[in-house]
């Protein structure tokens, strides 16, 4: 560019002296910066357009005929002055001469979109100065988010229904089912906030329940009818209202996680089989439903019955036990590519943070259809509770709970099954037998517990015999017992093993333990400092060898000597003990099971408790499927509603009766 071409710039700034009012437009080539390393700079050619430079009245020093470049980024628009851009210039390039600070990442996408504007009003020039389309191309996120904004204009434009619009598009991780909330037969209309003159904020709801439908309030339906059939009425349409926002969930985790090309670069064909599975036939099967429900809902608000609907569907989804069945391998394959794959960890975290995904992790996403699939039993149940039991509905009711529930149990078996067939093959290689073999492979055989113990034993010595410390690695499977030593985290040597019912457990005191079998014991526990203080015996009548074995465990816990004494014995009380009688907890925080004898557990779940541990754990019964297992209190707090409690019993003995009916 010559001299002639350029706007006179202006003299920069010393540090004592303030800037002049106003100051002139300064260009890139005629910063301070550009002048200090030299006013002939190589800058790229996708930085910058030919513009012709007309006369202005702000009174620049340009022939209207002669063209220049025009860096792109500097750029808004014709009428607006950029005092504000060429300040911020020459504050940030007199630390850093030469360096440009402000690129075209930088800039808004505004200010990218006007830049591409052609200034030059004569058509021969038109064509040849604009900017070709590719500058307007943003990242991934941003045309994904583009295209779910289009999504959702589209939707608006084809009709306001009750579920259109961004305010109800809840995920289904943040929906909480009233109907599973030990409160749910309250009033369903909220509370009026309490005004706060500090506190400024508008109070909205996460969702709407039947009663706040806009067509509801109009209509004056909530007063019309009776109680009783306004809950069935909230019952019903919680049953529709959380399938939308569980489609919407499941929604996402396609778009954003399965048919990510930067997430699966980073994976084989086989990880990415595993870790989604048939996600997207079951996303299909749960969109039809939903079809089906929205119709009878808009068909009329007063909705008459959804059992129908449901009956048919359950017995169509096919699709989920499918993907149930494979958790096992989905939950291995996700952490084994966070572990051992840094590349996919860094494109998972780059998705997780985009807004779609509300900052949740992709593991959230994963397990909704367990989770879904489970509570469709205690929603349907829910409305069973609200429908008359003399009313032909009522019958309908129970036939749709009976599929639903159905449907629950061939998604636990299929996922039991799978994961147990897989750990037997497992642990059958991992063992090493210095005695006679035991074929441990069996369809009928599964692992309940596992874990090492610290076992008493005497040894003889140079002048009596003597009690020592041995670690014992115990395989507890439901119908046999195998004693093992440890010898890595993958190898174990079989020492013995045993019939499950040939074994006999007791509880060992400290004042006990003069009258163990193993002598001296009492002194030696107590003269060193013994991690294992919890202490059990453990009498096995025949072993391998047909002999009778008595050991004396200890473990470093309290809880761990309950749950080792629960496993190894035979659950007498189980079938002997009064449910109504027991402690009953509403979990609030999900807990996942990480060893065999725990419970896995959803929030608003119910628990029956049939021990309670001073160290902090539970062992309980889920009331949704009878399940038992060992779980932290701290996941949960206890029902004292003496109504609620006798509901829950009602629940539990509508959703057992059904479940060994099926």
């Amino acid at each position: 560019v010559s001299p002639e071409e350029r706007v006179t710039p202006a003299s920069p700034a010393s540090p004592q002296e303030e800037p002049p009012e106003p100051q002139p437009v300064v260009l890139s080539t005629h910063s301070p910066a550009a002048l200090k390393v030299g006013t002939q700079q190589i800058i790229p050619k996708g930085l910058a357009s030919e513009i012709k430079v007309t006369s202005k009245a702000s009174g620049q020093n340009a022939e209207p005929s002669k063209r220049v470049l025009k860096v792109r980024s500097m750029v808004e628009s014709p009428s607006l002055p950029l005092m504000g851009d060429a300040e911020e210039e020459a504050e940030g390039e007199l630390d850093s001469p030469g360096t440009l600070r402000r690129g075209l990442r930088s800039t808004s996408y505004r200010r990218a979109v006007v830049s591409g504007v052609d200034f030059d009003s004569s058509l021969n020039f038109k064509k040849k100065n604009r900017m070709s389309q590719p500058i307007l191309k943003a990242v991934v996120e941003d045309k994904e988010k583009f295209a779910s904004l289009g999504r959702m204009k589209k939707k608006m434009l084809k009709g306001k229904g009750t579920f259109d619009g961004e305010e109800n598009a809840v995920l289904y991780q943040n929906y909480k089912e009233k109907a599973l909330d030990i409160d749910s037969d309250e009033e369903s209309e909220p509370q009026e906030q309490k005004s706060d003159e500090k506190v400024v904020f508008r109070y909205k709801p996460l969702r709407s329940t039947w009663s706040q439908l806009s067509v509801v309030k109009k209509n004056g339906l909530s007063e019309a009818i009776s109680q009783e059939e306004r809950k069935r009425q909230e019952a019903i349409f919680e049953v529709i209202s959380s399938e939308h926002s569980y489609l919407l969930s499941l929604e996402i985790l396609i778009r954003m996680f399965k048919n990510s090309r930067e997430l699966s670069l980073t994976m084989t064909k086989t990880e990415s089989h595993h870790l989604f599975s048939n996600i997207t036939d079951v996303y299909e099967a749960s969109k039809k439903f939903f079809t089906e429900l929205e119709a009878r809902h808009q068909s009329s608000i007063c909705i008459d019955d959804i059992s129908d609907i449901v009956e048919k569907h359950s017995s169509a989804f096919d699709p989920y036990v499918k993907y149930c069945t494979n958790e096992v391998y989905q939950q291995r394959t996700l952490q084994k590519l966070l572990a051992t794959n840094p590349a996919f960890k860094e494109a998972l975290s780059r998705i997780e943070a985009h807004e779609d995904c509300r900052s949740l992790p992709m593991i959230s996403f994963l397990i909704l259809p367990m989770q879904r699939v489970t509570r469709l039993p205690l929603l349907m149940d829910t409305i069973c509770q609200k429908t008359p039991k003399d009313s032909p509905k009522y019958e309908n009711c129970k036939r749709a709970l009976k599929e639903v529930s159905k449907l629950v149990r061939l998604c636990n078996e299929g996922a039991r099954k799978m994961e147990r067939t897989e750990m037997m093959y497992t642990i059958n290689s991992q063992l090493e037998f210095k005695i006679k073999p035991f074929p441990l492979v069996s369809s009928s055989r599964w692992l309940l517990k596992r874990g090492e113990l610290t076992a008493y034993v005497e040894e003889p010595g140079l002048f009596s015999r003597r009690t020592c410390k041995q670690q014992v690695y115990f395989f507890l499977f439901n119908d046999v017992l195998i004693i093992t030593k440890k010898k890595s985290e993958e190898s174990y040597n079989v020492t013995d093993y045993s019939l499950r019912d040939q074994l006999v457990v007791q509880q060992c005191d400290g004042e006990d333990l003069t009258s163990s079998p193993v002598k001296n014991t009492s002194t030696m526990l107590y003269s060193r400092q013994s991690s294992a203080a919890h202490l059990f015996r453990l009498a096995v009548l025949s072993n391998h060898a047909g002999e009778r074995v008595e050991l004396l465990l200890g473990t470093e816990t309290p809880s761990d000597r309950a749950r080792w004494i629960t496993a190894l014995g035979r659950d007498r009380d189980r079938q002997t003990t009064d449910r109504t009688t027991l402690t009953q907890v509403e979990i609030t925080r999900t807990y996942t099971a990480k060893q065999s004898d725990e419970l896995s557990l959803q929030v608003a779940d119910v628990v029956l408790v049939y021990q309670k541990i001073n160290d902090g754990w539970f062992e309980g019964e889920r009331l949704r499927d009878g399940e038992r297992g060992w779980f932290p209190m701290e996941c949960a707090k206890e029902i004292t509603c003496r109504a609620t409690l006798d509901k829950n019993m009602e629940r539990m003995g509508r959703l057992l009766g059904l479940e060994t009916n099926v």
